[in-house]
């Protein structure tokens, strides 16, 4: 059975704003000798941290893990989004892990059979806002039995787990059915639509028409010797 959405919700959510694009930080992005500096450095601009996690087989990447996560939370006030990108076998570990070192929200893919079975009510017996995430080439239209219990919809521009790639052709379509599926599902609470990957200064305009209210901010911004004025760009958009 499934585990209804909290009405219970934490105020740094229902604080995040409505009125411009929420910025989720990449600490894959970061300076990876340097973690705290950058953290301190983003701290005023940050919505959220978003940390993706990667086993190396349903991504081909191999980051972060707990410890890491842990750390960041002692560090930085900011709420972390966990971003799941693990096999199946791991994936009820890998939530009661992350949950214990500070996530406040985790993020699983709806290509994962577990997610029919259970894993968002995980997320939530844990006490954590959940969430889903589509690969590019997955129809965004599998998310509609899920809405019901997820606050954040992540919808990969971008091969999954490759940094430095383009935006994919549809993904500004696949946004906009996104909205539309969430709008017409007439829910009374707010999913955020994030955007994450070939987050760029030419694409970022484009992807906030196209719907998004987030987006995961990678070399855009820890790149940018001014990042106030960057910011200032992107509450603009």
């Amino acid at each position: 059975m499934s585990t209804t959405v909290s009405t219970h919700l934490p105020t740094w959510f229902t604080q995040l704003p409505t009125d411009r694009l929420i910025a989720e930080f990449s600490v894959w992005s970061a300076d990876l000798l340097r973690i705290g500096h950058d953290l301190d450095r983003i701290q005023p601009y940050a919505d959220l941290l978003h940390i993706d996690v990667a086993d190396g087989h349903f991504a081909p990447a191999f980051l972060f893990f707990p410890d890491l996560l842990a750390r960041v939370c002692a560090a930085s006030p900011v709420p972390a989004h966990v971003h799941l990108m693990v096999s199946d076998e791991i994936l009820a570990a890998q939530i009661d892990q992350f949950a214990d070192a500070g996530a406040k929200v985790i993020t699983v893919h709806a290509e994962c059979a577990s997610v029919a079975t259970g894993a968002l009510d995980h997320i939530k017996r844990r006490g954590l806002l959940a969430g889903l995430v589509l690969k590019v080439e997955t129809p965004v239209a599998v998310l509609a039995p899920y809405l019901k219990d997820i606050h954040f919809l992540t919808l990969l521009g971008t091969s999954i787990g490759v940094k430095g790639k383009g935006l994919h052709d549809d993904a500004l379509d696949r946004l906009q059915e996104a909205r539309a599926l969430v709008r017409d599902a007439q829910l009374d609470h707010r999913i955020i639509v994030v955007a994450d990957g070939g987050i760029r200064h030419e694409t970022v305009p484009k992807l906030r028409a196209a719907g998004a209210e987030a987006v995961v901010l990678g070399s855009l911004a820890f790149g940018d010797a001014d990042l106030a004025a960057r910011m200032e760009w992107l509450a603009a958009q």
